[in-house]
């Protein structure tokens, strides 16, 4: 080692022994408050600080100091003008007669503590103490996905977060109106039904922020079909019919004519479906398309199924024979413009 830093080194030393000495004096003796003069060891309100703020630490001097310094836990930030500390957010602000001043920036949960100002003076030594509370903002660190189950399963959901005040936790199920469902790390929810599928919204707070998070529960069950509606088509003329079922995952559909099952493009007709509705669709309605259909819901919960009757319906027309029923149950025939002439000359008969 340089002479020049065994001179550096035992230049330190009457210090060091100075703050050790001044530590170990006051070390069992009663701590008073401010303003006490029974005593030279002082402490401080207690300093309040969010995370990712800047502390100020101020020690007031007087007197003729030979040393002073600010420690934490027993390490040396500074002492006088030195840094001791290797820490680059530590840094002085003010050092003179009245005050001695350092800031912490960027402050987190490790600078949370006591810290104290040793002053050596020319009469006798003094501490002041302070104790640095950091705020932490809610942060959501261990949360559920989300998630798929049948209908009937029992689900539960997890939700902690860290933060300082410790934050509460809240569930919402925000798909119904943002009803509260619980107050709690935990939100369990027995034999889930599909009216209880969609998002879950988790807060955490404190009285710095709040958090949240949101988890989406998906409920599968098996189809249920709406019930089929007939339809009357004109023979020649474009059929329709309709088949919707309510089904997660969405369901499969199959069209039978009695029992035999229906493809695209067979005897000219098509099958569309799209999500919840399937369109069974005849474009050249002929006599052997008129019957009995079946549509079938399928996913791999279960399936259902309808039924639908597709009749013939002759539009009358001016050349149409108009059809009379007798009580006999036969029918009698009238020209229609038989019929007309009747109704004009009727008012002429009448008068005889």
């Amino acid at each position: 080692m340089h002479v020049r830093g065994y001179l550096a080194s035992f230049s330190k030393c009457p210090l060091l022994v100075s703050l050790r000495i001044l530590l170990l004096v006051h070390a069992g003796s009663p701590v008073h408050s401010q303003g006490d003069s029974q005593s030279d060891n002082k402490v401080m309100d207690n300093i309040t600080v969010r995370e990712g703020e800047t502390v100020f630490l101020r020690c007031e001097q007087g007197d003729v100091v030979t040393h002073t310094a600010w420690l934490n836990r027993s390490s040396i930030l500074y002492a006088g003008e030195d840094k001791w500390s290797v820490d680059p957010r530590v840094s002085l602000v003010t050092l003179n007669q009245e005050e001695f001043t350092i800031k912490i920036e960027n402050v987190d949960m490790t600078d949370e503590g006591q810290y104290v100002c040793a002053v050596q003076t020319s009469s006798r030594p003094r501490t002041t103490s302070v104790h640095v509370l950091v705020q932490v903002p809610p942060k959501i660190i261990n949360f559920s996905r989300d998630i798929v189950v049948n209908e009937g399963s029992n689900v539960t959901l997890l939700c902690q977060a860290s933060g300082k005040p410790e934050p509460s936790i809240s569930w919402k199920f925000i798909s119904n109106s943002g009803d509260l469902a619980s107050d709690d790390e935990l939100l369990e929810i027995s034999s889930i039904s599909r009216q209880r599928a969609g998002v879950y919204e988790c807060a955490a707070v404190n009285e710095i922020d709040t958090d949240v998070q949101t988890v989406d529960i998906t409920v599968n069950y098996a189809p249920s079909v709406s019930e089929g509606r007939d339809a009357g088509v004109t023979l020649g003329q474009r059929g329709v019919l309709e088949c919707e079922a309510d089904a997660v995952p969405e369901a499969d559909f199959e069209w039978y004519k009695d029992n035999r099952r229906i493809f695209n493009g067979f005897d000219d007709m098509e099958i569309v479906s799209t999500g919840s509705l399937s369109k069974l669709t005849f474009y050249n309605v002929s006599d052997g398309d008129y019957g009995n259909y079946t549509c079938v819901a399928i996913n791999k919960l279960g399936r259902s199924n309808t039924s639908f009757l597709m009749y013939v319906v002759i539009e009358p027309t001016s050349s149409t024979l108009l059809q009379v029923q007798d009580g006999s149950g036969g029918e009698k025939a009238v020209n229609f413009h038989t019929c007309l002439l009747f109704i004009a000359l009727l008012p002429f008969l009448l008068r005889f």
